[in-house]
């Protein structure tokens, strides 16, 4: 089959821009030509796994149970074996991590339970689940067929294996790699342990019950909130055990009301949405690394804000008139009762 160019590379692009450029961290916030430069790097090590997993999820039947799944093994691998930040105390010198790791770290395994658990969610909610979810909605004739064809997909695994290379490699050089054998082989185990469920549970028939959902601009307010509450807890001991109820809680909601009749393509939009401009408003919080000037800090932050907004709102037009309304009688996902859902 033929490549689908057009989706492939707006979210290899999108990816890259929500897991690293929304929050506005690194020493290039406000630096335009630096951002487009380091997609080079950015776009293999965050859109072509984006892109893979997506294309993993479609072509076998996954869904979205299976999608969210396999982004949780690639955010276990991105964090614990790649640039291995989840085993660090002391991490690129940011002056606050300390603050975020050492509340929660279990000096036996040596992993900071608030970095786990933030990193490995926010690469399932930014790095992959929601643009994933903005671009199918943007090119929703292709929604649920596969993207890649064979060589296409074999380019797109080599080129992020060479990008990992160089952030491993690059980790080692700067001495930022410090997990230990049974650190990388715990993570590479628990990898391998989400992939298997998100096959098995993807591939479960999923029975659909009637019952109201809310309307999709209730469902991304409430993911909104959801996700600045997220990330304004505190990380300390009790802060990091609100935010694994919180997260507990978002997806047995989740759970349950994506086995409704009338939950769509605009509520699972909707999700992504709330979270990606809860992000970027929470961004202006955030302090930079190295030198950034308050009006490239500033300037980043309303940037990537009205990104986000922009393309929520577009894809909200592609998912249709119900966005603000009620489902029409047909289903725009066809007849089938028993199908995946987000």
């Amino acid at each position: 089959m033929r490549t689908a160019w057009l989706p492939v590379l707006g979210l290899l692009v999108l990816a890259p821009v929500c897991a690293e450029y929304l929050w506005g961290y690194d020493d290039s916030t406000g630096h335009p030509a630096t951002l487009v430069g380091n997609l080079v790097v950015f776009s293999p090590l965050y859109g072509a796994p984006a892109v893979l997993i997506r294309e993993a999820a479609r072509r076998y039947g996954l869904g979205w149970p299976g999608l969210l799944l396999l982004a949780a093994a690639f955010g276990v691998v991105e964090a614990g074996i790649v640039d291995q930040s989840m085993w660090s105390t002391d991490y690129r010198d940011i002056p606050y991590w300390q603050d975020m790791s050492v509340p929660t770290y279990l000096a036996p395994i040596g992993l900071s339970i608030y970095l786990a658990v933030s990193f490995v969610g926010g690469h399932v909610i930014l790095s992959i689940g929601s643009p994933v979810a903005v671009v199918e909605t943007l090119t929703p004739r292709r929604r649920h067929e596969p993207w890649l064809g064979p060589v296409t997909a074999v380019v797109l695994a080599l080129l992020y294996l060479g990008a990992s290379a160089l952030v491993l490699v690059d980790a080692h050089q700067t001495g930022e790699a410090t997990a230990t054998t049974g650190q990388l082989l715990g993570s590479a185990l628990v990898a391998i342990g989400l992939v298997v469920a998100g096959v098995r549970v993807g591939r479960r028939p999923t029975l659909i019950v009637p019952g109201p959902v809310p309307r999709p601009l209730v469902v991304a307010t409430a993911s909104f909130v959801a996700m600045i509450g997220w990330v304004a807890i505190p990380p300390s001991r009790f802060g990091t055990a609100l935010v694994i109820l919180l997260a507990g809680a978002c997806v047995v909601a989740v759970w349950r009301l994506s086995h409704r009749g009338d939950w769509g393509q605009p509520h699972v939009l909707a999700l992504a949405a709330g979270a990606l401009v809860a992000a970027g408003c929470f961004a202006f919080l955030t302090t930079p690394i190295g030198e950034v000037s308050r009006a490239e800090k500033y300037g980043h932050n309303v940037a990537l804000l009205l990104l986000v907004t922009a393309l929520a709102a577009w894809a909200a037009r592609r998912a249709g008139p119900w966005w603000t309304g009620t489902r029409p009688h047909a289903s725009v996902e066809g007849p089938n009762p028993r199908r995946h859902h987000a």
